[in-house]
């Protein structure tokens, strides 16, 4: 990951991260997506991973997307239209969530629909807990991923609630899993919302896919 990209590529895309992200939409219904006239790239994750915390973090806006302590907040996929050159969604967390059974089921049923047949969508990050590494819900979500040839990348979360060597085995098991699937790329990314640990590599990541 140290060498993927430049210290002048890191600092474009920390500048465009600058740029204006705006909420576009909240989907619950698959009829409800918006015309896949730009790229999107996705963030899921296990419910309270800190996947808004990661979206407010790396545009530093304490309020881009909306954040609980409680899981399962996000109960639909959000949409952030990024300088008008990408969608960026937000998706509802699989795994616990503080709500009906039959509202989380539609809720899981409109998240693995969309990320089998979304035409338009180029990457998913999915979010891992660094305290906790990859569960079986996750895994489902990846042998999901593989199938349909979407291509994903790990990035482990909350790092600052670690220790270095706790990391170092995070990232070891977590890359080790990602050698088994087809659709994942083999660099894990660590990050802290908090601290603001690893965000430019985040950046960089999703600053890839802009067309100029």
């Amino acid at each position: 990951m140290s060498d993927k990209f430049t210290a002048t590529q890191l600092e474009q895309a920390r500048v465009q991260f600058g740029r204006p992200c705006t909420f576009m939409l909240s989907v619950a219904q698959l009829t409800q997506l918006p015309d896949a006239e730009l790229d999107e790239i996705a963030f899921a994750g296990r419910s309270n991973v800190g996947k808004s915390s990661l979206l407010n973090a790396l545009f530093n806006q304490k309020k881009l997307a909306k954040t609980s302590s409680t899981p399962g907040r996000t109960q639909q996929l959000n949409f952030f239209n990024f300088d008008n050159k990408l969608y960026i969604v937000d998706l509802p967390g699989y795994g616990y969530a503080q709500a009906p059974e039959k509202l989380v089921k539609q809720w899981q049923t409109v998240l693995k629909t969309y990320l089998r047949g979304r035409p338009n969508l180029r990457r998913v990050f999915l979010l891992i807990d660094s305290r906790h590494g990859i569960k079986a819900e996750d895994e489902e979500i990846m042998k999901m991923l593989d199938v349909s040839a979407v291509p994903y990348q790990i990035v482990l979360t909350k790092v600052d609630k670690i220790s270095a060597a706790e990391l170092t085995t995070a990232i070891a098991q977590s890359t080790e899993k990602a050698k088994k699937h087809a659709a994942a790329l083999p660099d894990v990314l660590t990050t802290s919302s908090e601290k603001k640990i690893g965000l430019e590599w985040v950046q960089a990541e999703i600053c890839s896919f802009f067309t100029h």
